[in-house]
């Protein structure tokens, strides 16, 4: 199967085949937090002044700060004052955990993702570059903590992504081997540390347009859970037996 972006998702993920294992990464895959993280910062960046008070676009956020770990974010906002980014940074996350438990939301068609994996039993974590406290909320919020055999934080790695790390560190602790497994991500940055990773990786146009994920070379791009792209290709698995039942 050909997407309109011109990807082979059918054949790059048959070639898994038998797939043992999926991997996710949380902000903005498994919910859309990228609105929360918008506001969260830019709300903190004008209460402190940043920018002569001028209010933080989306344009900039998307550039600076959508996908990124704090620890960056703190060096490319505050290159000369890095202990008071991450100061900031931390302070914005108060921010962003009221905005999240008021309002977070799957991601359109997750839970139905979510059986299919289970019923075939594949092992699955959650790789992030969120801090433990926003990942732990976000994956409770959503009822996925008995879903995810482990969480992998970036602050747990080396580096962080868009480093490989985070997703080596996952195959690593689930026992699985990179070229049976498969990644579903929303942001540039994710979607390299997969790619470098070498595993293929789904990218979700959930906050960023196609032509920017595509610029990180993910197997093939799709709107949510529900896209008709990703269920041919999970039913193609299933038809040529890529994938091997066992038990969660």
């Amino acid at each position: 199967m050909t997407t309109s972006s011109g990807e082979n998702s059918t054949c790059s993920l048959s070639q898994l085949a038998p797939v043992e294992a999926v991997l996710f990464d949380v902000d903005g895959t498994l919910c859309d937090t990228d609105p929360l993280h918008y506001c969260a910062f830019r709300e903190m960046l004008q209460e402190i002044g940043f920018n002569g008070g001028v209010p933080i676009d989306e344009e900039f956020f998307i550039k600076n700060i959508a996908g990124r770990h704090n620890d960056d974010i703190a060096s490319i906002l505050f290159p000369d004052d890095y202990e008071r980014g991450l100061k900031i940074c931390d302070d914005k996350e108060v921010i962003f955990r009221r905005l999240a438990k008021e309002q977070l939301k799957p991601v359109n068609g997750l839970y139905k993702l979510k059986k299919w994996i289970e019923d075939r039993g594949l092992k699955r974590a959650a790789v992030t570059n969120a801090p433990r406290r926003n990942a732990e909320q976000m994956i409770s919020t959503l009822g996925l903590s008995d879903f995810f055999h482990t969480v992998v934080l970036g602050s747990d790695c080396e580096h962080a992504k868009p480093f490989p790390d985070p997703y080596l560190k996952a195959i690593e602790i689930l026992n699985i081997s990179k070229n049976h497994t498969f990644v579903f991500e929303d942001s540039v940055s994710g979607i390299k540390a997969g790619v470098a990773a070498g595993m293929p990786v789904v990218g979700l146009m959930t906050a960023n347009p196609a032509h920017l994920l595509m610029g990180a070379k993910p197997t093939f791009i799709i709107k949510d859970y529900e896209d008709p792209k990703l269920w041919a290709t999970l039913e193609e698995l299933d038809r040529i037996g890529g994938v091997t039942k066992g038990a969660t």
